[in-house]
């Protein structure tokens, strides 16, 4: 198979699909890798280390798009890019279509069959190929947090962890998942006082055993209103697998935030789960509503390109080399868990999550395979 790598063309988007060293294992099992000139540059990644691992270098994206069976990429494909798209061509990639209904038009126009990372699941009940990037935004939610609390920057002036005689900012930690135990982990570690909130009795009982120095709150309207008046900063990392998130932080809780306070919404890429929250990028990164500053930006992990893009390799090669050994008809035929990342297949959209919020038609991945 003829597997393309296209460079990333999403603002400040240093990420890439591969590295050499799963180009090397594709290779290994007799396919042919098309890389996008500079695709790895941002990540540190030389051409030169590419053509080492047997790929061929491509100078555009119009090249790797045309040739290529099955498109590798990091993030959702633009405009641009999903022109290029065509029907028996695969695309593995982010997808995050719930919120997106212009993209979901597009790949359905274009017959393309998409297959997400974030709705690949895993036997246990994770999803494997989000939680590298979820552990990576958690991570840096409170630094970002810190910086645009500096006065500088607009902020309350609060240091995160306070000095001596000085209390510590207040963060609040909307969702105990992936993103909000390792944001907890970073914002406890700088000094913070922190208040993890979400609706599961379980998750609560996690978060207090393994951080005695967490407060935890069961998430009620009342709950979170009263412990957002106190917030210096809050973390909105909110998850529902493949779906929009749910706006749990209306904009009256928003306003009775103190001013100069600050939101950063992990939860973005889906839509976002505070009401005022609406996407950015990592060039124009923050905006002001209701004198709080909210940082909003859907690709936070591209920040560390490097960390992540090694980070994400390590979790979806498996499934690159499923797809490229077997085909992907049959890789997804075998491979339940693959089977759920299916979203689009030949104008057919086939993630139900995906289709209830959008109000579109839904045609069961089985069904697209004949397996019913």
């Amino acid at each position: 198979m003829l597997i393309g790598v296209p460079k990333e063309i999403k603002d400040h988007e240093d990420r890439v699909g591969l590295v050499p060293s799963s180009v090397a294992e594709l290779v290994h099992h007799g396919h042919q890798v098309l890389v996008e000139r500079d695709a790895g540059k941002g990540a540190g990644l030389l051409d030169e280390q590419y053509q080492e691992a047997g790929a061929t270098m491509a100078y555009d994206a119009e090249g790797v798009f045309a040739a290529a069976d099955l498109i590798v990429k990091v993030k959702e494909p633009l405009p641009s890019e999903r022109k290029r798209l065509r029907k028996g061509q695969v695309l593995f990639t982010y997808l995050h279509l719930a919120p997106d209904p212009e993209q979901t038009r597009d790949l359905l126009q274009s017959g393309v069959t998409a297959i997400a990372y974030e709705t690949v699941t895993a036997p246990s009940g994770g999803l494997p190929l989000l939680t590298p990037m979820s552990e990576i935004a958690g991570r840096l939610a409170p630094q970002v947090g810190a910086h645009y609390l500096e006065r500088t920057y607009g902020g309350r002036g609060v240091l995160l962890g306070g000095v001596p005689g000085v209390p510590p900012a207040e963060v609040v930690v909307l969702g105990g998942g992936v993103s909000g135990t390792h944001a907890a982990t970073i914002a406890l570690g700088m000094g913070a006082t922190v208040f993890v909130v979400d609706r599961s009795a379980d998750v609560l009982r996690r978060i207090a055993a393994q951080f005695p120095g967490a407060r935890t709150i069961f998430s009620t309207r009342d709950a979170l209103g009263a412990i957002l008046r106190r917030a210096d900063l809050l973390i909105g990392a909110v998850l529902v697998p493949g779906a929009a998130a749910p706006k749990l932080v209306s904009r009256a809780m928003v306003a009775s935030m103190k001013p100069g306070s600050v939101i950063v919404d992990i939860a973005i890429d889906q839509g976002g789960c505070c009401e005022t929250s609406r996407p950015t990028s990592h060039s124009h990164p923050t905006y002001v509503e209701e004198g709080v500053i909210h940082y909003c930006v859907t690709n936070m992990p591209g920040a560390v390109a490097r960390t992540s893009t090694f980070a994400l390799n390590n979790a979806t090669l498996p499934f690159v080399l499923a797809l490229a050994d077997r085909g992907w008809r049959q890789a997804v035929i075998d491979d339940a868990h693959l089977r759920n990342g299916l979203n689009a297949h030949a104008g057919m959209l086939t993630c139900r999550p995906v289709a209830d919020a959008q109000g579109l038609a839904f045609t069961p991945a089985e069904e697209v395979l004949a397996l019913s």
